[in-house]
């Protein structure tokens, strides 16, 4: 054993040879090799899973950007719709308010040609005597107030109607306006959304994004509420026109009808005066000339009276010389021609004072007879005066259911005379 000048030291541990060295070298360039390659693909992988997820986010938010921006437009366009129905909506509900309230005040109308035709009746119901007929002007004033009453009845059921109509298109504009409102709400918010990126600082995470809202509908049931109402809004819309139309031909046809009556109604209230007039001054003629005759007839029988007193005083005179000369004596009472000249004269004095009577009793009774008649005519004349008062009154009262052109004429009754050239039938009142 040899001497060791220096002393050395060994770690206590197995020592590799020079092969296992560069094995082991070539085993971790290897395993570089393999982890750099690694990374590469990794890396290459990565940027081509960046790419692609970039591309596709891109493409993605401008699809969901250009589908926004058709949202958009498609709620626009409903929304420009049913704004135009909207406008629609008000201003027929105007155009139907104004038509009602026409209708209002037309049937508010009819309560004065009512009350005016009830108390015509009424007024004509109190002729007295033979005057209280059913003549044409009874009839036409029972026809005009029935006329009347169906128009007020017609009346009041459009306006019902319209009533009806307005709360249905009150109803639907509140709906189309509703409507309006959330599609108005609802651009606003595509149009925030359209306008968020990225970049806006108003962007965060948000809890359970995907789920879906409990009242959320299908773009089916929503494209169906559209059309839905659309079709409500069309739908009262469409006859809207014939019924404002219908309402107003109504109010004019009923005017036409209310005014042709009226007309008939005076017509034959001025005719029926004219007769009332004619067979007042007949009587009136009656009754002078009854009055003239009953003159005649009392004078007449005063003078049969005064013919019956001197067929008295004839009788007595007659009748005393028969009993003075029953006091004649002895054979001067006999039975000569004086005798039997008084006793005829007495006899045909009897004859004529019982005919005398007879007349005078006749003419008492045509006398009698001629102031019943008279009594009766002056009874009449005074009911058709009554009756005359009360048509001219009516006529009268009438006057004020003419408007317009129709008040050209203010008395009614003198045109009716002009026209029928009854003047000088009529006679001059003093």
């Amino acid at each position: 054993m040899a001497n060791k000048s220096v002393t050395t030291y060994e770690k206590p541990v197995p020592h590799i040879g020079l092969p296992d060295w560069y094995a082991r070298q070539w085993e971790l360039q290897q395993g570089a090799d393999t982890r750099s390659a690694e990374a590469f693909e990794l890396r290459n992988s990565g940027r081509i899973v960046q790419s692609e997820t970039m591309v596709k986010t891109m493409w993605d938010t401008y699809m969901n950007d250009v589908r926004l921006a058709d949202r958009i437009t498609e709620l626009s366009r409903w929304r420009e719709l049913l704004q135009n129905l909207l406008r629609k909506l008000v201003s027929e509900i105007q155009l139907l308010r104004d038509e009602k309230t026409d209708a209002d005040k037309e049937l508010e109308t009819l309560n004065n040609p009512l009350q005016i035709t009830a108390e015509c009746i009424s007024m004509r119901d109190c002729r007295r005597g033979t005057e209280l007929t059913y003549d044409e002007a009874d009839t036409e004033l029972k026809k005009e107030l029935c006329i009347l009453e169906n128009v007020k009845q017609s009346l009041t059921d459009r306006i019902q109607a319209a009533w009806e109509k307005l709360n249905r298109l009150e109803t639907v504009k509140f709906k189309v306006e509703l409507d309006i409102e959330d599609k108005d709400e609802t651009i606003k918010i595509d149009k925030d959304n359209l306008n968020l990126d990225r970049t806006c600082a108003n962007i965060s995470y948000k809890p359970n994004a995907l789920r879906i809202p409990k009242d959320a509908i299908s773009y089916e049931a929503w494209l169906e509420h559209c059309q839905n109402s659309k079709s409500l809004a069309d739908n009262e819309l469409s006859d809207i026109y014939s019924f404002r139309e219908s309402m107003n031909v109504m109010r004019e046809r009923a005017r036409n009808d209310i005014k042709a009556q009226q007309d008939v109604t005076d017509f034959s209230l001025r005719k029926r005066i004219y007769q009332t007039q004619k067979a007042r001054n007949e009587l009136q003629w009656q009754k002078l000339k009854i009055q003239k005759e009953m003159e005649i007839m009392q004078k007449e029988i005063v003078r049969l009276e005064d013919a019956l007193l001197h067929k008295t005083d004839a009788i007595k005179c007659a009748e005393t010389r028969l009993e003075n000369r029953t006091y004649r004596p002895g054979f001067e009472l006999c039975r000569d021609e004086a005798d039997l000249g008084l006793k005829d004269e007495v006899l045909q004095l009897q004859h004529t004072e019982k005919d005398l009577k007879k007349v005078i009793e006749n003419s008492k009774e045509a006398y009698n007879n001629l102031e019943s008649l008279l009594l009766q005519i002056e009874r009449n004349l005074d009911d058709k005066q009554h009756s005359l008062a009360t048509d001219v009154m009516c006529l009268d009262m009438r006057a004020t259911l003419k408007i317009g052109d129709r008040t050209r004429l203010p008395n009614e009754t003198d045109r009716n005379i002009v026209l029928t050239r009854m003047e000088k039938e009529i006679p001059i009142e003093s």
